[in-house]
């Protein structure tokens, strides 16, 4: 099928890529002419594990042609079916603002005014349920001058990647969803997602748009209230003395619960996680219901970075010291460091009066947007040199192989928020929750 893709993001590119791969005709829309002028060199805009590949493969003069970028709406004339990927942001009380999504869907529907045949538009952004059929859905029905169901046609397709395996997440999906509220919909959508599922031989959802928009928050808000019972869990064990994952493998065993999102630690952050729980709180309590269990999550999340600083505060002052920060990425595989728990520790640093000096392998240049003044290290070597203590912020690899550098700190204490670093009697070590 020939299919356009509105937004450029981590979403966005990464669907325009794998669709491609799967031998549709994709053309990925951005207002960012560095970002389409990269897709079309082949480059990619963003970290991502196996895009580069893809990108290469299908964009660009040298690929198989199947994938273009643009920063011109009126390419949608051109294709079957409209993906829409642009941000929704969280405001300031949780709630999610649908005002680009509102923008992008009003130019869309602009540039299908002069287009005769029927279009089928489908929402891949996270949006609270109601907002496809009430908001978006008519934003582009009358900017197209058309009405849905009557040549233009609304679907909404919930995405479920995560950041540093989305490719595979998208080509070896646990299950496609699959929401719309016309037939014709429904039809283009099975068009789209056909190669996939009998490549992946994924289970498919389907329903309308709303419970489509349901399922997406009901997924993250069930994983990250099982990490946050995780972590509440290993801050008891930690209080007993007891290792937490010792506990977690043995919880693991029981299929009623299973082994995943059982490693406890500093909690989660990203793009989704912390949004999507918000908003569907948010939501929640604009109906009169209160979801208390979804509130705990949240809480017990932004207490874990406290207590990793609270362990530090056992064996060092650090006012006026150096203090080496491993990992800014809010999670390994990703330059993406939107909520990561590194923030709240670089804060909690800057209010004991510390010097912080900070290493992540890919996401330094990120992170220096929101921390301009702290010092960023090469290595991780380099940040453990001279500091009085060092905080494990981000799970990576690299970080387990560290031995000999802990010998250049002035004061061997590491504590570990992602249990990578192996204890040993060179160091003072103290695990979050173990």
């Amino acid at each position: 099928m020939d299919i356009s893709v509105i937004g450029s993001g981590y979403v966005g590119t990464t669907m325009a890529a794998c669709f491609a791969d799967l031998g549709h005709e994709v053309v990925n829309i951005d207002v960012d002419e560095e970002v389409v002028e990269s897709i079309n060199e082949s480059a990619v805009p963003i970290h991502e594990d196996g895009l580069p590949d893809l990108i290469e493969r299908h964009a660009g003069s040298d690929g198989t042609g199947r994938l273009h970028a643009t920063t011109e709406y009126e390419a949608v004339l051109d294709t079957d079916v409209t993906f829409l990927c642009l941000p929704t942001p969280q405001r300031e009380d949780g709630s999610i603002d649908l005002s680009i999504m509102e923008t992008g869907a009003r130019q869309l529907g602009e540039a299908l005014a002069s287009k005769d045949d029927r279009h089928t538009v489908v929402v891949k952004s996270t949006v609270v349920p109601g907002s496809t059929a009430d908001v978006i859905g008519p934003a582009i029905a009358d900017a197209s001058g058309r009405a849905v169901g009557d040549g233009l046609s609304i679907g909404m397709n919930p995405e479920f990647l995560r950041e540093g395996t989305a490719v595979d997440d998208f080509l070896s999906p646990d299950k496609v969803v699959l929401g719309a509220d016309d037939d014709r919909a429904l039809a283009d959508m099975h068009d789209v997602f056909d190669p996939l599922v009998d490549r992946a031989d994924a289970p498919v959802v389907e329903t309308d748009t709303r419970t489509a928009e349901m399922i997406k928050y009901a997924n993250n808000g069930f994983l990250a209230a099982k990490i946050s019972l995780v972590n509440d869990i290993g801050n008891i064990c930690k209080q007993f003395g007891i290792d937490a994952y010792e506990v977690a493998d043995a919880m693991g065993l029981d299929d009623r619960i299973g082994a995943e999102f059982l490693r406890s630690g500093l909690g989660w952050g990203g793009s989704c996680f912390p949004k999507d729980t918000n908003a569907i709180v948010n939501a929640a309590q604009e109906t009169g219901y209160d979801p208390a269990m979804l509130e705990a999550a949240v809480e017990v999340n932004d207490l874990q970075p406290r207590r990793l600083l609270a362990l530090l505060d056992r064996h060092v002052e650090v006012a006026g010291e150096r203090v080496a920060v491993l990992g800014l990425a809010f999670k390994p595989g990703t330059d993406d460091v939107r909520n990561s728990r590194a923030i709240d520790v670089i804060e909690g640093l800057h209010e004991r009066g510390a010097d912080v000096v900070a290493y992540d392998p890919v996401a330094t240049e990120n992170m220096r947007d929101r921390f301009p003044d702290i010092e960023y290290a090469s290595s991780a070597g380099e940040a453990l040199a001279d500091s009085v203590g060092a905080l494990v912020a981000t799970g990576w690899d690299e970080f387990r192989a560290l031995d000999d550098e802990f010998d250049s700190m002035e004061q061997r204490v590491v504590v570990d928020g992602r249990r990578v670093v192996e204890r040993r009697k060179a160091i003072t070590y103290e695990g979050l929750t173990w």
